[in-house]
């Protein structure tokens, strides 16, 4: 057993927040101490992700700022895991040879191996010298290390399968929200992401596996559920066809896009195979102490009404889609290699809604990609105009490394049209979210509680978060309603399974405001911005 204390750090997406998880509950069950602060920490590990800029520059940034300290004589063992580590690949120790260790997101099983190498090279003087298979976990040319045969071999699926989650009551909903893979990888290959290089093959994991863990989850006092992949909508496991470990089933490669080319638009199980709208009605029954189960990413084109109508038929199945269209052009959805039309997406969206008339849907967009004219542009505007979307994620295009846009397309966009046609969007993306949220109006819906502050602290936050468009915002991008200066006041924020933020005041309960966080509260909702509800607790 060790004492070492480590300090982890996460960039980017809910794949690399499980990832940190799953990392962190290794290494405490091996003894390390996880700490809060890099300065009171004997190894510091970075969880970066290459998806974008913003992230990326704030990992390197972190990066420069250890190898500093390092430089000046501290003692510290400096790591660098998950998408930026595979990318990269030892070319990032020779140009930073303060990292000491690389560990890919396919490797993250072997992390606790490189660092005691590492501790074994220091004792015996030669850490420096320490040889580079001993201080490196790559997938590199072995990508698709998930393969039917070499699948048997791997520990990455005991990783989650032996997470030690510990609800953490401080947190937002009071440690009763977690996520659950399902998938790992991407075969889609867009042009602009560089997913399918760094994560390798998309890899199905057995459904009784996911279903143990939610067990497992649940049994620690979890509520919510979010399953995770890169297109969550192309899980498909096929039972009897791989190969067993000691009677059980393992991770399998995924079949690939043309196993999902219906014309009934449905997916459902053939045979010995479980899809996704099995394993969603699976989840549903065998844990019925889940109370929310949602999932992301989705992926527009075949997407089965089977899946629609299980979340219609399963009340415990939150009615939301987080749907990237990307781009409103179809000349550009071809560059990028999305392998669908914008009438798809479309017809998608419009089934959705005829048979789940209350989900919620958001996207992702990028602007100014390579050659995107004006154009291109207004059909993007067309397509936010036309779709329900609750919320967008909008993002200029930016090269990324490794990717087939840095060496195909000519960054040809000028930065003020990016920025100019960004801010457009956002104006556009307030319009349709304000008349959605205005729907809900009148209405009551259940929300998991999230957090709770004080009414006099908006203030602050919001001289922090500045205006925009008139709306008060948090640090967190969050409108907030108008309050009364009765310091006393608390007002909470929550979710509603729509995944609306809602805020609703704590005034007149007897019991501490603070025992709500991670319940789920009966809100009537009174007024609504374009980024949020507002309301108040229905007493029965």
């Amino acid at each position: 057993m060790t004492s070492k204390k480590v300090y982890l750090e996460t960039f980017g997406c809910q794949m690399n927040e499980l990832d940190s998880e799953l990392v962190s509950g290794q290494l405490q069950g091996l003894g390390y101490e996880i700490v809060e602060r890099d300065t009171a920490a004997d190894i510091v590990l970075y969880n970066t992700c290459s998806v974008r800029e913003q992230a990326e520059n704030k990992a390197w940034s972190r990066i420069g700022l250890i190898s500093q300290r390092k430089r000046d004589g501290e003692d510290i063992m400096l790591g660098v895991l998950g998408c930026m580590a595979e990318r990269d690949g030892t070319d990032l120790l020779r140009r930073h040879p303060e990292v000491d260790l690389l560990c890919g997101p396919g490797e993250l099983d072997r992390l606790p191996m490189l660092i005691d190498n590492l501790d074994r090279a220091k004792a015996s003087e030669h850490a420096r010298q320490t040889a580079m298979d001993d201080r490196v976990a790559l997938s590199g040319n072995r990508s698709r290390r998930w393969s039917v045969l070499s699948a048997a071999e791997n520990n990455l699926e005991l990783l989650d399968l032996a997470r030690a989650f510990d609800p953490d009551p401080t947190a937002k909903f009071a440690g009763r929200s977690a996520y659950v893979r399902i998938t790992r990888g991407c075969n889609k290959f867009c042009t602009y992401c560089v997913v399918p290089h760094t994560r390798g093959a998309e890899v199905h994991r057995p459904p009784n596996d996911i279903i143990d863990e939610c067990r497992q989850l649940a049994s620690k006092g979890v509520i919510e559920i979010t399953l995770l992949g890169q297109t969550v909508n192309h899980y498909r496991y096929t039972h009897g066809t791989t190969l067993s470990v000691s009677g059980l089933e393992i991770p399998q490669v995924g079949p690939g896009l043309k196993a999902f080319q219906f014309p009934d638009k449905n997916t459902s199980s053939v045979g010995n195979t479980t899809s996704f709208a099995d394993l969603l009605a699976g989840i549903h029954e065998a844990v019925p102490e889940i109370k929310r189960l949602r999932f992301v990413t989705s992926y527009p084109r075949d997407f089965g009404d089977d899946i629609l109508d299980v979340i219609a038929e399963h009340p415990r199945i939150c009615p939301y889609l987080h749907v990237p269209a990307q781009s409103g052009s179809n000349r550009i959805l071809k560059l990028m290699n999305r392998g669908y039309t914008v009438e798809q997406d479309l017809e998608f969206i419009d089934r959705a809604v005829a048979r789940i008339p209350d989900i919620s849907i958001a996207g992702d967009i990028i602007v100014g990609f390579p050659t995107e004219t004006e154009e291109d542009f207004e059909d993007t505007v067309a397509l936010l105009r036309r779709v329900p979307f609750k919320n967008n994620f909008i993002f200029k295009y930016s090269e990324r490394p490794g990717t087939v846009c840095k060496d195909r397309f000519e960054d040809d966009v000028p930065l003020e049209v990016k920025k100019r046609r960004n801010n457009l969007l956002l104006a556009v993306q307030s319009e349709v979210s304000a008349e959605v949220h205005r729907k809900w109006v009148g209405r009551e819906v259940d929300v998991l509680v999230e957090q709770v502050s004080k009414r006099q602290q908006k203030a602050s936050e919001r001289s922090m978060a500045g205006l925009a468009n008139g709306v008060a915002l948090t640090t967190e991008g969050h409108a907030l309603p108008s309050a009364p200066d009765d310091s006393r006041v608390k007002q909470l924020s929550g979710r509603t399974a729509g995944d609306l933020i809602v805020f609703f005041d704590s005034s007149d309960q007897s019991s501490p405001a603070e025992d709500l966080i991670g319940t789920i509260q009966r809100v009537r909702i009174d007024d609504s911005s374009p980024l949020n509800l507002s309301g108040r607790l229905c007493h029965t």
